[in-house]
């Protein structure tokens, strides 16, 4: 069983599971359809050829059916959108600067490290910005994916649900060493979060290694 490593799993995977079996629900019936009537009307059993005229039930029954599932995937789609966008008021703030190639957070007591540290339940708003090119912040195991643009600043947010690291990448392609730019989140319980926090420069990597 999957466990959910944030608040956006569930609306996520939902969504995407339901748009994959929709597809391959209608990829399996025409197919099998468009294999069916090969057979049934082959050139051998129907020899001449007989005009189709149109039929305004069956017209209309395609047209509806997929505006309905269409529309529904919007629903979940927007529904997803709209909790991706707002952002708690008392999420914690840490500033994303993305440079050609590796990652570093700046946290609100001036710290800046080059792995992200966050406490695990609580909410996380990042600030995005880029020193040159166009990156995008990626953490697949959040669903969270923003685009990281030079002269604009974009904000998203999450809130881990599970203690661990899970992987950052840089889901644009930047240059020559794009495929390097990987990074972690470190998701700790809130105690360990705020000694990591006030612990002095020095003694960081220490503490890492002991947690």
């Amino acid at each position: 069983m999957l466990i959910a490593q944030s608040e956006f799993v569930k609306s996520v995977d939902f969504a995407f599971f339901f748009i994959i079996a929709i597809s391959v629900f209608f990829l399996v019936l025409i197919t099998g359809l468009m294999i069916y009537f090969v057979f049934k009307y082959s050139r051998k059993k129907h020899p001449k050829a007989e005009n189709i005229h149109g039929n305004v039930p069956l017209e209309i029954l395609w047209t509806v059916i997929p505006t309905i599932l269409v529309l529904f995937m919007f629903y979940f789609g927007w529904m997803g959108y709209k909790e991706m966008s707002k952002i708690p008021e008392d999420s914690m703030v840490v500033t994303v600067t993305a440079q050609m190639w590796k990652w570093s957070f700046k946290y609100e007591n001036g710290r800046i490290s080059d792995t992200l540290y966050v406490p695990v339940n609580r909410p996380v708003k990042v600030i995005l910005n880029s020193l040159d090119v166009n990156h995008s912040f990626y953490i697949p195991a959040f669903r969270v994916k923003k685009d990281v643009i030079p002269g604009k600043q974009n904000t998203s947010w999450f809130k881990a649900t599970e203690v661990g690291s899970y992987p950052i990448f840089c889901a644009e392609y930047c240059g020559l060493n794009h495929s390097y730019m990987y990074n972690e989140v470190v998701v700790m319980p809130e105690n360990n979060f705020i000694t990591w926090l006030t612990t002095d420069v020095g003694q960081v990597n220490n503490f890492t290694n002991q947690k």
